[in-house]
């Protein structure tokens, strides 16, 4: 019986396509009732394992969460003065309220939104307006969202090109100022004004940008240096400025500019009680002008080249100096839009704290993004619910101010270090890469 079992098996042996044809099979094949329903399980476990960008970038926000309600649980009133068996239950109801407020105070309200329908009926809400109240939370984090992302850009582009442009808040406050005296100083029709300052908002950044460019290429000043000190000339520039009428001081001694004229403000995308304009889509639009520049382009294919390795560009016969001097002038001109978009869309004005600290800020959203028009996009927006609900979060939740800071804080600290994520959660060490390996390129550039 054994006899004639073998002999079909020692005559296929010489032949080696027969005998390896069916061993994959049975591998495939053995396991296939199983693996059917193991495969995406599988799967998804080894991604997670993986660690790779995204499942980093969820673990180190769902972390950030975590971690964020512990302190605004810990830092509420209520949980300080609970008894013993109170302090859980109280911690819950404080961590729980402050993210409800956040996402009231950012998307929407749903209690709003069940007053609106139960007073005035969905024909009178519709007709009548009465829709802004339920959209302006949403109206408030894009208007915040704005100039992050426009500024985040400005920052995140030269890190493409191996640069590092700590001079956001400089070549912001050069478009304040350029938008301004075109929005009040300058007569022109309705629809060519907006237009004229948005491109003077963008020309002021620009020429900052270029003159770091410049800087770097002929005499190999670095870009972090000469931005950081741009950045105090321009903010004393903006004061003296504001220190004369003869200037652009506003009659009254007041420091701060004349308003602009109304055919010079961006228009409002949803009525005149929503206060998002115009200024977001211009955002979106540069985002993705950005990610079609570096991904579809020749020049930023150059640009990439040059981040990576300066001297192999060179040698490649790319013009190294050129791409740092181009890339610049075009964040510097994405931070002027962002000051064109703040005095268009909202400030109608420009004083000594118009600019707050969106320059600063926009190297976190870089860094949160990753480096990437489209991370930029959501970090921008992240930042920007974060803003637009301060005010929910401290009234309705009794949150305090810098606690908001502090969950924009944590949230970065997370996901800018994915070796403290990886450990924390045992994944998987991937190659090294992302916003570190990125920005160290333009220490080193």
């Amino acid at each position: 019986m054994t006899e004639p079992e073998l002999e079909p098996e020692t005559t296929a042996q010489p032949a080696p396509a027969p005998a390896t044809g069916p061993a994959p099979e049975s591998r495939k094949g053995a396991p296939g009732e199983a693996t059917g329903a193991k495969s995406f399980g599988l799967s998804f476990l080894d991604a997670l394992r993986e660690g790779n960008t995204v499942t980093v970038t969820i673990l180190a926000i769902v972390t950030a969460t975590v971690v964020g309600g512990l302190l605004s649980a810990f830092t509420s009133p209520s949980v300080l003065h609970a008894s013993g068996g109170d302090i859980i239950p109280q911690a819950w109801k404080a961590a729980a309220a402050t993210y409800v407020a956040l996402f009231e105070g950012s998307i929407v309200n749903p209690h709003t939104v069940a007053a609106l329908f139960q007073q005035a009926g969905l024909p009178t809400a519709l007709h009548d307006g009465y829709f802004s109240a339920v959209f302006n939370p949403l109206s408030e984090t894009c208007v915040a969202a704005t100039p992050l992302i426009l500024a985040g850009l400005a920052v995140s582009l030269p890190y493409q090109a191996g640069m590092f442009n700590i001079g956001g808040q400089s070549q912001l406050i050069a478009g304040l100022i350029v938008a301004a005296w075109l929005g009040y100083g300058v007569s022109m029709p309705p629809f060519i004004h907006a237009v004229v300052c948005v491109i003077g908002g963008f020309a002021g950044g620009a020429v900052l940008g270029w003159l770091v460019g410049e800087i770097k290429a002929r005499t190999g000043g670095h870009e972090v240096i000469v931005t950081i000190m741009l950045n105090y000339v321009m903010a004393y520039f903006l004061a003296f400025l504001l220190s004369s009428t003869s200037m652009m001081e506003a009659p009254g001694n007041n420091p701060v500019t004349p308003l602009i004229a109304a055919d010079a403000q961006l228009p409002h995308l949803f009525g005149s009680n929503l206060r998002v304009n115009v200024g977001f889509l211009i955002a979106l639009a540069c985002a993705f002008g950005v990610w079609w520049l570096m991904n579809r382009t020749t020049v930023g294919f150059e640009m990439r080249a040059v981040g990576s390795s300066a001297s192999a560009a060179r040698v490649a016969g790319m013009k190294v100096e050129r791409s740092w001097v181009l890339v610049m002038l075009i964040a510097g001109g994405l931070a002027g839009l962002a000051g064109a978009t703040i005095v268009q869309g909202t400030a109608f004005s420009v004083n000594s704290s118009t600019y707050g600290t969106f320059g600063t800020d926009a190297i976190t959203v870089a860094l949160l993004g990753r480096g990437k028009p489209g991370g930029v996009v959501w970090a921008g927006l992240l930042f920007g619910a974060l803003t637009a609900a301060s005010g929910q979060m401290q009234s309705a939740a009794n949150t305090p101010a810098q606690i908001v800071q502090v969950l924009g804080a944590v949230i970065v600290l997370f996901i800018a270090a994915p070796p403290l994520i990886r450990t924390m959660f045992r994944l998987r060490a991937t190659r090294a890469g992302g916003v570190g390996t990125t920005m160290s390129k333009g220490w080193n550039a």
